[in-house]
């Protein structure tokens, strides 16, 4: 018998796509910053071309098709967070947002090379 502890991540990926180290990675990041508060994260190898959709408990924080992009690491623990730890303060992530529009999407670019 297989059960599921709560709050569940679930992050479905393209497998065609080869996505699969990209949801590895935020899963990754995902445990180690919520790794009291988190039940369970699953990597859920997706039949749909170019799906990349990051539920909690079954609802979907961020699905790829809709956003046109890739979520941003900092946006997904902020989502989480905001269900799972509404007080909690996440340091360096959160503090990126208030950076951002200055500094921060200059720095982005530099980051990729641009």
């Amino acid at each position: 018998m297989t059960s599921t502890r709560s709050p569940r991540i679930e992050i479905e990926y393209c497998t065609g796509c080869r996505w699969g180290l990209r949801a590895g990675w935020v899963a990754q990041e995902l445990l180690v910053t919520f790794e009291a508060e988190l039940g369970e994260v699953a990597l859920v190898p997706g039949r749909q071309a170019g799906v990349f959709v990051v539920r909690l408990d079954g609802e979907a924080i961020f699905d790829r098709g809709r956003a046109g992009r890739f979520p941003e690491l900092r946006e997904l623990k902020q989502a989480i967070r905001d269900r799972v730890a509404p007080g909690r303060s996440l340091g360096h992530s959160e503090r990126a947002v208030a950076v951002a529009g200055s500094t921060g999407e200059d720095r982005g670019g530099e980051e990729h090379g641009g």
